[in-house]
């Protein structure tokens, strides 16, 4: 059986912030790597070019207040 339905289509626009080191901290986990949240991490694949514009405006802020390495 062939399934027919609608396609999703995937937002490549907009670059993952991702910088390949990953590790999570704080009460919110937060990558001290990218400055996403776990969630915005596992959802940026399916996000719009509008909810990753967002994101990337809130990991500018998030971005002020991770330690440095």
């Amino acid at each position: 059986m062939v399934r027919r339905g609608r396609q999703r289509k995937f937002d490549n626009t907009i670059v993952s912030p991702c910088v390949s080191l990953c590790r999570f901290t704080g009460d919110e986990p937060i990558c001290v790597g990218c400055g996403r949240l776990q969630d915005e991490v596992r959802d940026w694949p399916i996000m719009t070019a509008e909810q990753k514009l967002a994101v990337l405006d809130l990991v500018a802020q998030r971005k002020k207040d991770l330690p440095k390495l």
